[in-house]
Formats: C-alpha cells, sequence, structure tokens
C-alpha cells in the first residue's frame, strides 16, 4: 500500500516534466489512467486492510473479555468484598475497549505510517538530498514535543479513567439501590452527588483536552514548517536553475504523503497513552491471585455420606480481629444441626467456610474424613445446596433461574422441585409459568415467592448436604408456614447446618451449636439446652 502511495507524485512529475511541455497526447491519457489506478489500487487494499483488521478486532476483545471474565470467576471472595461493582463492570467494558485500540488499531496504524514515512523520506532523498533534508528538518522538533506530552501523561489518562470508573460504580449503586432512593426522597441529594463525580470525569477530560490543545497545534505547526522550507528552497532552487518546476511539483506531493503519517503518530501517542491506563486496570484484575484451588484440588469421593466435622477452627476477615475462636462440631450424615447465636456470632462465617468461600486460618474441616482445603471447589460446591436468607434470582425466567443447579433438567423435574418447595401454584399462575421474566434480583416476585424459588432450585440439584441461612427470618406467619414446608421436604435425607433466627426452625435439629463472639458456648439436642437455663434459653425466650 506504501508503494501505491508514491506512484501519484511520480507519475504527476513525469506527466509535468515530460508530456505536458512535449505535448504527448498519445500518452497522455494512458499516464492519466496510471495515476488513477494507483488511487485505487491503494483504496482496494485499505478495504481488505479494515475488513480483516475488524475481523481480527472484534477477536481480540472477544478473547479479552473472556479471559477477563473468567479471572473474575476465579477470583476469592475477599477480592470482591473490597471492590465496587460499577468498577468492575467498567474494566470489562469500556477498559478492555480501550486496551484493544493499541493493541489492533495502533499496531496497524503505526506500521502502516512508519513504511509510508521511510518509502515516501527514501523517494524524497533520492530526487534531491538536499531539498529532503529541508523537508525533514522539523522531525527532531516532533519527537521533542511528542517527549515532552508523554513524560508526564500517564496520571492524566489514569485519572481520567477513575473518573469514569467512579461514575459508573455509583450509576450502578443507584440504579440497584433506586427504591431506597425514593423512599427516603433523596433523589436531589444522589443528583449532586453523581454531578459531583460527572465533574470529577470532566475535570479529567479537559486537563487532557487541555494538553492536546497545545500539543496537536503545536505539532501541526512543525510541520508547516516543513512545506515552508521546500517552498524556501526548493523555490530558490528552480530560479536558480539547479532543480526543475516539475521535480518542485513532485515534492510538495511527496511532502503531503510524508507528512499525513507523522500526524497520525502524533494521534497514536494519544491512542497509547490512553489504552495504557486502561490496560493497567485490566491487567491489576488478571494479575490477581487466584482463589485456592480454583482449578485443582482432589475430588470429593462419591457418593458423598455428608459427614462435617469442625475441629478447633479459627478465621478472621480482617487480620487482629477473629471471627471464629477454634470453633468445633459435628454433623453425622443425614442429621440436622443448627447454630444459634446473636449477630456477629460467627454463624454465617462457618457456612463460608464450608462452601469455601474462604480459607479458614487454623484447625480442620472434615468432609466424609477428607481435609476440606485439599478438596477441588467444583468437586465440594457440587455436594453442597445453599439456601440464602436472602434470596437471589437472576434478571431471567423462573425456568433459566431453577435451571443453575441442573443445566439438564426437564419440565417434569422442575415442576417436581416446584411441588416439593411448594412454589408450583404461584408459578402456574405466572402469564408464561416457567417462561415468565422474574426481573432483576426477582423484583416481579414477592419476598416468600422468591424464596420458595431458591429452595425448589435447591431441591433440583439434590445435594447430599444443605446449608440453610434462615430462609423464614422476614417472612409473614402464612408464608413461613409454607417455607417451613418445603425446608421440611428439603431436608429430608440430607445434613444439613442451619443458621437459625426463629425457633420453628430448630426445634426438630438434632444438634444445636450456640455461639457468642466467635466460640461455641453451648451445645446439644433443644430440650436439653432449654433445661440449661443458659444462653440458647435466654436466646429461645427472645425468638419465640
Amino acid at each position: 500500500m506504501a508503494a501505491s502511495v508514491i506512484v501519484f507524485p511520480l507519475v504527476t512529475k513525469h506527466i509535468t516534466g515530460e508530456i505536458i511541455p512535449n505535448r504527448q497526447f498519445d500518452v497522455f491519457l494512458p499516464w492519466i489512467l496510471i495515476g488513477l489506478l494507483s488511487f485505487f489500487i491503494k483504496d482496494a487494499l485499505n478495504c481488505a486492510r479494515i475488513i480483516l483488521n475488524n475481523h481480527f478486532e472484534q477477536r481480540v476483545i472477544f478473547d479479552i473479555r473472556s479471559d477477563l471474565y473468567r479471572k473474575i470467576q476465579r477470583l476469592p471472595l475477599r477480592w470482591f468484598d473490597s471492590r465496587r461493582t460499577g468498577d468492575v463492570m467498567t474494566r470489562v467494558v469500556e477498559d478492555v475497549t480501550a486496551m484493544e485500540r493499541i493493541l489492533i488499531d495502533g499496531i496497524e496504524l503505526g506500521l502502516i505510517s512508519i513504511i509510508q514515512i521511510l518509502a515516501v523520506g527514501i523517494t524524497m532523498y533520492w530526487l534531491d538530498p538536499t531539498v529532503a533534508l529541508w523537508a525533514t528538518l522539523p522531525i527532531p522538533f516532533l519527537a521533542m514535543g511528542a517527549w515532552i506530552y508523554t513524560r508526564k501523561a500517564r496520571g492524566r489518562y489514569k485519572a481520567q479513567r477513575d473518573a469514569s470508573s467512579d461514575l459508573n460504580a455509583v450509576l450502578h449503586d443507584n440504579i440497584a439501590g433506586i427504591r431506597q432512593i425514593k423512599a427516603y426522597a433523596a433523589e436531589k441529594d444522589e443528583h449532586e452527588h453523581f454531578n459531583g463525580l460527572s465533574g470529577a470525569l470532566r475535570k479529567a477530560t479537559l486537563r487532557i483536552m487541555k494538553w492536546w490543545a497545545f500539543y496537536n497545534p503545536s505539532m501541526s505547526f512543525f510541520n508547516s514548517t516543513g512545506y515552508v522550507l521546500v517552498l524556501g528552497f526548493g523555490g530558490y532552487g528552480v530560479m536558480q536553475g539547479t532543480m526543475e518546476f516539475d521535480e518542485l511539483l513532485t515534492f510538495f506531493l511527496l511532502l503531503s504523503l510524508f507528512y499525513e503519517p507523522v500526524s497520525k503518530l502524533h494521534q497514536l501517542n494519544q491512542m497509547a497513552l490512553s489504552s495504557r491506563a486502561a490496560a493497567d486496570r485490566v491487567f491489576e484484575i488478571l494479575d490477581s491471585d487466584d482463589e485456592p484451588d480454583a482449578a485443582g484440588g482432589d475430588p470429593l469421593p462419591r457418593p458423598v455420606r455428608g459427614a462435617v466435622e469442625f475441629d478447633k477452627v479459627s478465621f478472621s476477615y480482617d487480620e487482629g480481629q477473629p471471627t471464629l475462636d477454634e470453633v468445633s462440631l459435628i454433623a453425622k450424615p443425614g442429621q440436622t444441626i443448627a447454630l444459634a447465636g446473636s449477630t456477629g456470632a460467627g454463624k454465617s462465617t462457618i457456612v463460608n467456610l464450608l462452601c469455601r468461600f474462604y480459607e479458614y486460618d487454623k484447625g480442620s474441616v472434615l468432609i466424609d474424613g477428607k481435609e476440606l482445603n485439599t478438596l477441588a471447589k467444583g468437586s465440594l460446591r457440587d455436594a453442597i445446596g445453599y439456601v440464602t436468607q436472602e434470596a437471589f434470582l437472576f434478571n431471567g425466567t423462573v425456568r433459566e433461574n431453577l435451571s443453575l443447579a441442573d443445566r439438564h433438567a426437564n419440565d417434569e423435574a422442575i415442576w417436581q422441585a416446584l411441588d416439593a418447595a411448594k412454589a408450583s401454584e404461584f408459578v402456574r399462575a405466572l402469564p408464561e409459568q416457567l417462561d415468565t421474566n422474574v426481573g432483576e434480583r426477582g423484583v416481579k416476585l414477592s419476598g416468600g415467592e422468591k424464596q420458595r424459588l431458591s429452595i425448589a432450585r435447591a431441591l433440583l440439584k439434590d445435594p447430599p448436604i444443605l446449608l440453610l441461612d434462615e430462609a423464614t427470618a422476614s417472612v409473614d406467619n402464612q408464608t413461613e408456614l409454607l417455607i417451613q414446608q418445603a425446608l421440611d421436604e428439603l431436608m429430608k435425607n440430607r445434613t444439613s447446618i442451619v443458621i437459625a433466627h426463629r425457633l420453628s426452625t430448630i426445634q426438630n435439629a438434632d444438634r444445636i451449636y450456640v455461639l457468642q463472639k466467635g466460640r461455641v458456648i453451648e451445645e446439644g439436642p433443644y430440650d436439653e439446652l432449654i433445661n440449661q437455663g443458659g444462653k440458647f434459653a435466654e436466646l429461645a425466650n427472645t425468638i419465640k
């Protein structure tokens, strides 16, 4: 393509220097067509380049986003505890696209520009080294200007990417929490907060644009001095007779082709700085450590009996602030054990450790005699069903939400799970039954309906070990009865660990463990603990 670029100036030189002065009408049209053909070849090659480049570009974006999403899924929960959802989304969607521009467009633009500069430069020096030297005299000044602009630009572009990320994070939070904003009439305050972050993004962008406003015209001025120098020294050479007029005209055509890619390199410099700031944010995720045994570890032997044992387990979310302190408990296969205690006692942490959402610091956790931290997480979690206190449903259909437990489940299996979860009646009443969209986080359903779908999902998975973070904590009595019946069905013939907030959930547990400040202070059957008159008896009176 670079060769086709320099054809037209050489054709122009021949036409103006030979054909026109000598009135060679017989060869005039063929040479005109050769000039036209050079442009056709150049633009045809450019068309092919754009098509191939776009296919390659989109493939690279797809691969980077896929790798980034796979990495996000392999990160430990501790990583997410200190990250904002909107910030992560910005990195996956916007920063990947910005980073890709330098990987594809930048490399291509830079390579084509450098080849064109070399091809045109060599042609100019071949025609007249002296005039070519004057034509290229501004190049050192252009290089110095680019160095000055680039030297401290990284911080400017990073500030812009961070400001954009902050804005997206707040926007995500406000959309997710729009009911709370409206309920507390906080629209004005949140709008001011949004405008403040939007203003920070505006200032960061204007700071970049201010530097560009000085840099780009300055470089354009130095480009223009090349034309003036050629006009001055080339024109003087024509008047002196040391240079032909057609050679001067050819030089001006070549000069435009020489400085056009130089201008593109200035744009490439700005693109590279923006892409580097985005790449730093993307690779911050890619370089983060995976959760332990994200892909490795031993498989949990099948069939899983469901024997669970904690032996003097200690754990802390933050160093120096223990959440669990030498906790020991045992759940035999098929048993139901309940965890009781006030808020912050460590009940949910035990469940988190059993799922290996976090890794315990000391002690031992065994499942069927196998040390928990040696097991492959996929194999472990396949054997566990988890029903959380606040049911989470994805923005999809009822079928899609239940199929999360079993991708190959047919409609018959899904309806059986719904029947057992006391959810089939309200699902059949939905406009499209299993194909009804439940909205983001199940917003179109009531709390009790969402919870029963969550239980149906666990039933569809049919796990040997069941973890229940009190599913009836915030529902009315009638809904509680339905959910409790569904839970009774769900816990049959499984090892169940129940976090208890209501007395009805734990009365029939085989064993109850009472926690306080991360330690087990009481354990035993329900009646025995009540008769002891200790902490559990106090809690039982509170939650009746």
